[in-house]
């Protein structure tokens, strides 16, 4: 193991060993299996939570550590660094679901779901994309739901939900006000595995993060009762505009732990290998190489840690965490394809993962909102920031 650390309080610095200790131990040997067979590691979640890794944004008293989001950076690259997949879905399920559950939720919803889901007995998921609405996930929602007494009546589907095969609870985003409500359309909705009238299509086969299931979710005239709306009803286009903000912040611990595992594989590499009686470290178009990979990787993880040290200091934005995964998704792929450059012939080969590091990259360049919305979203707040002053 490279020594590529960033200084941390000692508190996070032992947290990072225990997690770093245990990808080695449970997750890093099992990386290539999990992408071959494209199977969710189920096993795992138990003993994450055993560590206190899945509740990391959550108070004590529902199972959580609360130790706050540069925590849950760092337990996102650590994981991430053993298998990208696993820790996509370990986003997935502690930010997007739990911690999103967490901020929004009534207390008898907190008591009901949290500590299954801290403990790892839960699988959770959150599901706004469809089938027609990607980027325009609000403008264009089709999946509805009506109020009928004591229920509300869903019908419509949802596209691409990683953790959704697994998931045993899911936030999901529909529409439940017309086009005349303006962004005051949408409710929140605590939904479970098993409940009539809902189901999980087929299981997609993906280009990268294979392991970290996703899946199509059908809605059948599902009867979701009052009591698992998650806010407000019509109110929850600001609860996903929010969650998206941690949501960047945190998976941009994924592009961090694809380039260090980049960096582990590349530079142990051209210090062994040898071509016309040289190191291949000798030289010096590849000692320039290395250190563009190392820049990329260091510059991205010091934006990521300081905007997760302002997010516990109670400094909150829209434009910096899609600023921080923008940066780290482009990085991630850029040192991928380095690292399989720098290991020539090999790199293209599957007994290296340096291409599964590259296909598990390209998915941040997409996912939590494209690189070209995130753009749009940065230049149109600095717009904004400057009509204003």
């Amino acid at each position: 193991m490279m020594d590529f650390d960033t200084a941390v309080s000692e508190e996070l610095e032992l947290l990072r060993d225990t997690v770093r200790k245990f990808t080695q131990e449970e997750i890093a040997p099992r990386a290539e299996q999990i992408d071959h067979d494209n199977l969710f590691p189920a096993d795992l979640w138990q003993k994450m939570g055993e560590l206190g890794l899945l509740g990391v944004t959550v108070p004590g008293e529902y199972g959580g550590s609360e130790l706050g989001y540069l925590a849950h950076l760092l337990i996102m690259e650590e994981i991430s660094a053993g298998s990208a997949s696993v820790g996509l879905s370990y986003g997935a399920h502690s930010n997007l679901c739990i911690n999103n559950l967490y901020k929004h939720a009534t207390e008898e919803q907190r008591q009901k779901y949290l500590p299954k889901l801290c403990s790892g007995e839960y699988v959770g998921a959150l599901a706004m994309s469809e089938p027609g609405a990607g980027s325009d996930v609000v403008g264009s929602m089709k999946c509805h739901a009506v109020k009928a007494g004591e229920y509300w009546v869903a019908n419509g589907n949802k596209m691409w939900i990683t953790n959704g095969p697994e998931a045993d609870v899911l936030i999901v985003y529909m529409r439940t006000a017309g086009a005349e409500a303006g962004s005051k359309c949408m409710t929140a909705f605590l939904v479970e595995k098993g409940m009539p009238g809902f189901s999980t299509a087929q299981k997609l086969d993906k280009l990268g993060m294979r392991g970290s299931n996703t899946c199509e979710l059908v809605f059948e005239d599902c009867r979701i009762h009052e009591s698992q709306v998650l806010g407000e009803v019509n109110q929850a286009t600001s609860i996903l505009m929010a969650g998206l903000n941690t949501e960047r912040l945190v998976l941009s611990g994924g592009p961090l732990g694809i380039m260090r595992a980049a960096l582990e594989t590349a530079v142990p590499y051209i210090s062994e290998r040898r071509q016309f009686g040289k190191d291949l470290g000798q030289f010096g178009l590849m000692q320039a190489k290395i250190g563009e990979m190392y820049s990329n990787y260091q510059a991205a993880k010091y934006f990521a840690y300081g905007i997760a040290k302002d997010y516990d200091a109670g400094i909150e934005s829209r434009l910096d965490p899609a600023a921080c995964l923008y940066f780290a998704s482009t990085r991630a792929v850029k040192v991928a394809l380095e690292a399989i450059q720098a290991l020539g012939g090999n790199g293209y080969i599957n007994e290296y993962p340096t291409g599964r590091l590259l296909r598990d990259a390209k998915l941040y360049d997409i996912g939590a909102g494209t690189n070209e919305i995130r753009l749009m979203l940065i230049g149109r707040e600095l717009y904004r920031q400057a009509k204003n002053n």
